[in-house]
């Protein structure tokens, strides 16, 4: 009855009425695939970010006749014609998430490393990070397959690492996972909350980086609202181009710069140090915690296989060079100096970089704590509603604890290498190749793979000898040596700043005459 009063309904309507309800209509989808397309992330319709930008400029007056149908299948058969441009979401989180305000304390790692072992060291481990996110994608595909098998739906649930897990080898590894992984998202949202402070001290220092902290942890928190990953489409995007911007500032202002007077490069000199440095890179390169909330916000997650990869080459493009510049320019003075912004003169670039990373900084908390955000949902039971108010209500707790923890460390630069070495370590390098191996340590289980090793190593053998290779590397070098060296650097700044640093490498107060 209801579609034939609308019929007759619409044949009772003058022509005209129904022009400006086609022209109603037709606004509409236009604002909701305005919407999708800075919002809702996912398909392949993200080539667009990289083919319309060359394109736009010629092609302007076409693409405002075409029509949001016309434009989705022009992606579709794009998509299908380049498969990995689908992946492009993936991707600038991917690349985005990766370097964040690690960027800012690499030339800090240099002086501890030298030159040549940092160049080498961010090569290694970013092909070993990169080795790494691409088992914990084909475990998430394993886990959602025979779930699937199961008729089990994810209509309304993210799936997250532990619950992977969980699902592929028992409750005690989902212990294990959840923990490492949390704690770690923790830090790393503690993290950026020190950068942020820090950074912005370097335009304003009226106030003290504590103070700084108090409120960016205020401005932080209003991540609570963004529902998933699927709505960091354009802030990916964004926080990409900016941290582009900010690396390449870094090593053009270095070398105007050139270096200062009677500048040293004596890195490596202790032992300490040269742990301590390596682990804030195996940090840097670790940056996959969230692969599988990343996966699941895909369409077609099964086309994440290499992203991480391409996005690590990338990244390569953007740390190499503005690290091995800064350290070029100022050599051991960054030994005192953990964020390279400290001893770049004041100009215009450099505001300009600071407020970039800030924002970028706000875009990376919210990867972090998003997964914490969803975690804290299933505990409390509100995971799988629709009320996004009643989500953002229950979140809000969770900004507590990291908004106190970086008001009590606000080390910038030791705490990414403690983090490295005591939970990156486990979370995304150790866990994930033990998980791989025993997942498929029957033969059955490798015969009925959903994902076969790959094309550069289709040997299962080959697969458990890099496997084991990367859990006795990083447990032996990265846990061993770099817990030792990290804390004990860590130890020290607490000794020498003390908990609740008021400003935490400021320039001291000028003398006071009497």
């Amino acid at each position: 009855m209801v579609p034939q009063k609308q019929a007759e309904a619409a044949m009772v309507m003058s022509e005209t009425e129904q022009d400006d309800q086609r022209e109603e209509e037709r606004t509409d989808q236009s604002i909701i695939g305005f919407k999708n397309l800075l919002w809702h992330g996912g398909s392949v319709y993200d080539a667009w970010f990289s083919c319309a930008s060359n394109q736009v400029n010629s092609q302007n007056s076409h693409i405002t006749h075409l029509s949001f149908d016309q434009i989705k299948n022009d992606f579709d058969q794009l998509g299908k014609n380049v498969a990995w441009f689908g992946l492009y979401d993936a991707w600038f989180s991917c690349a985005s998430n990766q370097v964040a305000q690690v960027l800012l304390t690499l030339p800090y790692s240099f002086s501890q490393l030298g030159m040549l072992s940092g160049v080498l060291l961010q090569v290694f481990y970013g092909l070993l990070g990169s080795w790494t996110a691409y088992l914990i994608s084909a475990l998430y595909v394993e886990y959602r397959t025979r779930k699937e098998k199961e008729n089990v739906s994810f209509k309304n649930h993210v799936i997250q690492w532990f619950e992977v897990l969980d699902g592929l080898l028992g409750p005690y590894w989902k212990a294990a996972g959840l923990a490492f992984n949390c704690t770690f998202l923790l830090f790393g949202s503690v993290i950026q909350l020190i950068a942020c402070a820090s950074n912005i001290y370097y335009i304003n220092d009226n106030l003290d980086k504590r103070t700084w902290t108090y409120i960016f942890g205020a401005c932080c928190a209003t991540t609570v609202f963004i529902p998933s990953f699927h709505n960091y489409r354009i802030w990916s995007f964004l926080g990409l181009g900016m941290t582009t911007y900010t690396a390449w500032y870094l090593t053009i202002a270095a070398f105007i710069h050139g270096q200062v007077e009677g500048v040293t490069h004596s890195g490596p000199t202790k032992l300490v140090l040269y742990f301590t440095g390596a682990t804030n890179i195996l940090y840097t390169f670790g940056g996959h915690a969230v692969t599988v909330e990343i996966m699941h916000a895909m369409w077609k997650p099964q086309r994440f296989k290499y992203i991480y990869l391409f996005a690590t080459f990338y990244v390569f493009t953007l740390t190499i060079p503005s690290a091995s510049a800064v350290y070029w320019a100022f050599g051991d003075q960054l030994l005192n100096h953990a964020n390279a912004f400290s001893l770049l003169p004041r100009t215009g670039f450099r505001d300009a970089a600071v407020i970039l990373m800030l924002i970028h900084q706000f875009i990376t908390f919210g990867f972090a704590c998003t997964p914490l955000y969803f975690v804290w949902e299933k505990v409390v039971g509100v995971h799988d509603t629709k009320s996004m108010c009643l989500r953002a209500l229950v979140r809000l707790p969770v900004v507590i604890p990291i908004w106190f923890l970086a008001i009590i460390f606000p080390f910038f630069g030791p705490i990414n290498s403690a983090v490295g070495a005591l939970l990156v370590s486990f979370t995304v390098y150790i866990i994930p190749a033990l998980a791989h191996m025993l997942t498929y340590r029957k033969a059955l289980a490798r015969q009925n793979a959903a994902e076969k090793p790959p094309f550069f190593l289709p040997s299962w053998t080959a697969m458990y000898t890099v496997n084991t290779f990367i859990v006795v590397w990083v447990f032996v070098v990265g846990f061993g040596f770099g817990g030792w060296a990290s804390m004990r650097n860590f130890i020290k700044q607490v000794d020498t700043f003390g908990l609740f640093a008021k400003c935490y490498q400021c320039k001291a107060p000028p003398p006071q005459h009497h």
